[in-house]
């Protein structure tokens, strides 16, 4: 129900002066940049075309402002163009953070850590509040099990149920830090095909409810105020104009009582797709399929809703909910943003060390033969740290981040340098060329720029230095991975090599006989099929924020231990692709591993796993009944000499029913930390929303009576396992 206040301003509100509630400009001021893209949209004139709309009232959001004296004076221009008063709802990409970047979401997920991730949101949420925004973008929770596609770098990988839980954390943490979470997006977009960005999905209904919805559906249960629309089409339809996907499912099915906004364009993009014949019919087919609000770089197609008789019920509900926000939000009391608060809670230290918190506990450790790692700094006399991505701040950040403060991120080697002080030498070298991959001027505008190469640099001469140097010290430190530049949104990739000349820099490291190890700086798998085999030590970072060379530091000398775990399949080969765990059984189970003559069909890593600086043991697995469910319940002891962090998995399989069940799921997951010789009973209930799954024949969810088989570890490989029955 919404308040009084709503209806009455509603009542008064003119067909025109509802459509411009339910538009939302970008707002860009770009002296410094020059857009190869006329047809972009965006030029000199976008921000006074933007202003002259704020002047008229036919502005209900704008987005991409983060200063508080500029939102405070385009808050003003709303205020008093509005002929009712109502001010902006103003919007931005926080995805992992404001000012302090924390690791990307890929990484968080990698974490496992439910607390972690919500306690990072709230950060974000804090900050973006405090400069004025009041709702983001974020999360994505798009389920990625192709890494080809470059954002699976903003979700949480390829799993479901860690999906839907990751999303419910990132929810709850966004919209305790003061700002409405904007879950996206809805529906499919992570199964483009081939993992082009844009392009079309064709998802199975199977697929949809057990696979793709979950983590929107947990979003949803969250609390979650927004969801975003998807580009492309899904099994034919356009997402941003599906009625089933955004009122039936959505809606009715869930309950949702939020607002829907479209993606950058999405309504006009209708035409585009073939769908809408023109921007007034797209217009009126999205606000009528439940698109509430249309995000327009340009000339918005809702512009055309008070010529759409038709959709005049739909305009004034989507008017309701946009002004509900604005009320729940408090901004139609005061829509000011206090400029001086703003700057003190920017600047709060304790949000730089959950950062770094954050991004000791997302690193995966993939390989640590030898106990290579933790590094003693005591025994060592000198460090080599190579590799450009070493030395970026830039790239340690990591894509999608905007308003950060770059002299304060801190990359791996000044970390390594912090950490061993002046008793031990630290020497760098770059080795090779940035390399760097031209993107089209719009994305260098959204901060995807990366460094370039010094000037002078000489390839050849750097590279036999950088081998030189690794020789002479007596350990070698290798950063690589692919610059920040070279992922997120159109940045799929048909290759998950080691960009450049990064594995034969390696190679020629490892060839010193100098003890290396190997640190990844990336947002999905890569080609290591020769480090899997050669190197010792491999350390999964990713793009670790504003902290992460300190929180590195922590890791490879011992002050912290690595606890993360793989959020998604790590494949041998871009041939693999797509792989996952949770596939079912078909012919010839036995000859699962070997279905490629030329290579192994298993992972090079599996889902889950992750070590770390303790020693592991599971025991005593036991399964009793608690009515409608069953618990499950496992012991855990730490027998190494370190404490150290372990996410204990849970796997279900379903033997026999009315249709086929994948060989494996996750169920529950539970993060502890032990101290050496310690053990801890860990606990789990499955129940029947374990137990159901989505029936594509009968097209509903169903239990069956059957026998399941239970695993209990450290990875999807787990082998600790039971059975239990159910009638």
């Amino acid at each position: 129900m919404t308040s009084e206040r709503v209806e009455e301003l509603l009542g008064a509100m003119s067909a025109a002066d509802k459509a411009g509630q339910l538009i939302q400009y970008f707002y860009f001021k770009l002296p410094a940049v020059e857009l190869a893209d006329p047809a972009s949209g965006i030029d000199d004139s976008q921000p006074h075309a933007v202003e002259a709309a704020l002047a008229r009232g036919a502005v209900g959001s704008l987005l991409f402002v983060t200063d508080p004296a500029e939102i405070n004076r385009l808050q003003r221009l709303t205020v008093e163009g509005n002929p009712h008063g109502l001010p902006a709802l103003f919007g931005y990409d926080v995805i992992h953070g404001l000012r302090t970047i924390f690791p990307v979401p890929i990484a968080m997920a990698a974490s496992w850590d439910l607390d972690a991730i919500e306690r990072g949101q709230a950060v974000a949420g804090r900050e973006a509040r405090a400069v004025g925004i009041h709702w983001t973008f974020a999360p994505m929770v798009d389920i990625a099990r192709d890494p080809r596609w470059g954002r699976i770098v903003e979700g949480a990988g390829e799993d479901p149920y860690l999906g839907a839980a990751v999303a419910a954390a990132q929810v709850r943490g966004f919209q305790s830090g003061g700002v409405i979470a904007g879950p996206k997006h809805f529906a499919g977009y992570g199964a483009a095909l081939g993992g082009r960005d844009y392009d079309e999905a064709n998802i199975a209904e199977y697929e949809l409810w057990n696979t793709y919805f979950p983590p929107f559906r947990a979003a949803v249960e969250a609390g979650a105020g927004n969801i975003m629309t998807a580009y492309m089409d899904l099994n034919g339809i356009p997402a941003s104009g599906s009625h089933w996907l955004l009122t039936k499912v959505l809606r009715e099915t869930w309950g949702f009582d939020g607002f829907v906004v479209s993606d950058a364009n999405a309504v006009k993009s209708l035409e585009i797709h073939g769908f809408a014949a023109a921007p007034a019919d797209a217009a009126a087919r999205a606000v009528l399929a439940g698109v509430d609000l249309e995000m327009a770089v340009a000339e918005p197609a809702y512009a055309h809703l008070p010529d759409a008789p038709e959709a005049a019920a739909a305009v004034d509900a989507s008017v309701r909910r946009l002004l509900a926000a604005k009320e729940r939000l408090g901004l139609l009391e005061d829509p000011y943003v206090d400029e001086d608060r703003a700057r003190e809670i920017l600047a709060d230290p304790q949000h730089r060390e959950a950062a770094r918190a954050a991004a000791r506990g997302s690193a995966v450790l993939l390989r640590n033969e030898g106990d290579r790692l933790p590094l003693d700094a005591a025994a060592l006399g000198s460090i080599a740290v190579l590799g450009p991505l070493a030395d970026s701040q830039r790239d340690t950040l990591g894509p999608w981040v905007f308003d950060f403060d770059l002299d304060e991120t801190v990359t791996v080697l000044d970390g390594i340098r912090n950490a061993v002080g002046d008793g031990v030498r630290v020497d760098y070298a770059r080795g090779i060329g940035v390399g760097r991959r031209a993107f089209p001027s719009i994305f260098d505008m959204f901060g995807r720029n990366a460094p370039e190469d010094p000037e002078g640099f000489d390839p050849a001469a750097e590279f036999d230095r950088a081998v030189s140097v690794a020789a002479a010290a007596d350990v070698a430190v290798v950063v690589l991975g692919e610059w920040q530049n070279m992922i997120g949104e159109a940045a799929s990739r048909s290759s998950l090599d080691l960009p450049g000349r990064q594995l034969e820099l390696l190679q020629a490291v490892v060839a010193t006989g100098t003890p290396t190890v190997l640190l990844v700086m990336n947002g999905r798998p890569l080609d290591l099929r020769w480090p899997a085999e050669h190197v010792p030590a491999i350390l999964e970072i990713w793009y670790p924020g504003t902290q992460g060379g300190n929180a590195v530091a922590d890791l490879l000398f011992g002050a912290a231990s690595p606890g993360g775990k793989l959020p998604f399949s790590w494949p041998r080969t871009v041939g693999q692709i797509p792989i996952h765990y949770s596939h079912t059984t078909s012919h010839q189970p036995e000859n699962q591993d070997r279905r490629y003559w030329d290579e192994a069909s298993t992972p090079l890593f599996p889902f889950g796993h992750g070590l770390s600086y303790g020693r592991f043991e599971y025991s005593d697995l036991t399964v009793s009944p608690a009515g409608d469910s069953v618990r499950i319940a496992v012991t855990v002891t730490n027998g190494g000499s370190r404490e150290a962090p372990e996410v204990v998995q849970l796997y279900l399989h379903q033997r026999h029913g009315s249709a086929s069940r994948p060989v494996r799921e996750l169920k529950g997951f539970q993060r502890l930390v032990l101290a050496p010789g310690a053990s801890e009973r860990v606990t789990f209930t499955v129940g029947p929303q374990e137990r159901r799954y989505w029936h594509a024949a009968v097209r509903d969810w169903v239990l069956d009576a059957t026998t399941f088989d239970v695993w209990v570890g450290g990875s999807s490989d787990a082998s600790l396992t039971t059975t239990f029955d159910v009638a």
